[in-house]
């Protein structure tokens, strides 16, 4: 877990980008779960908070008994220096937890100009990129959204593609994950 001192938070322009906690937010016993999972939005919080789409996914995740889904956005420049400069890892919003340590996560691709932030996530997070460089220990990188339907420009990232609506079959990929992790 990332522990957030008050002078870093203080250090930024908008500190409640990190702080979470807010209304409505779900906090779970991760001993509790099989599956955890990140939801990244690949942009800044108050850009990710107005997604509906991710309302939806983190309420149907959520739900799952066997599931803990916690939000992933990306710093704003002044936050990212700190990070860099104190070797902070991107962290969730819920827990503080690290995004390595996360089975599966899973971004969402609103539109190209996004592309470039997802790998500065990854890589602030100590996640390989290259899906390839990813081991067993890895966290599965997935993405789905808008720009999903043509993954070809950045298939290497990912392993593997979510294409529709989130909702439809998210319970039937939530199993063959946990089915699989326990083998």
């Amino acid at each position: 877990m990332v522990v957030l001192e008050q002078e870093t938070l203080l250090s930024v322009e908008k500190p409640a980008r990190y702080i979470g906690r807010e209304v409505n937010s779900i906090i779970k016993d991760i001993e509790k779960v099989d599956i955890h999972f990140g939801f990244c939005f690949p942009d800044l919080y108050e850009i990710g908070m107005s997604c509906l789409g991710l309302y939806i996914l983190y309420y149907l995740i959520n739900n799952r008994e066997d599931s803990y889904c916690e939000r992933f956005f990306a710093p704003a420049h002044d936050m990212e220096q700190i990070m860099k400069q104190q070797n902070l890892p991107l962290f969730s919003l819920e827990t503080k937890t690290e995004m390595s340590s996360f089975d599966i996560l899973g971004f969402t691709l609103q539109y190209e100009m996004c592309y470039t932030t997802v790998l500065n996530m990854l890589a602030l997070g100590r996640v390989p990129a290259f899906a390839r460089d990813r081991g067993e220990d890895a966290p599965i990188v997935c993405a789905g959204g808008p720009c999903a339907y043509n993954p070809a420009p950045i298939e290497e990232f990912f392993d593997f593609f979510y294409i529709g609506e989130g909702e439809v079959n998210l319970d039937a990929v939530l199993d063959i994950f946990a089915e699989n992790k326990k083998q």
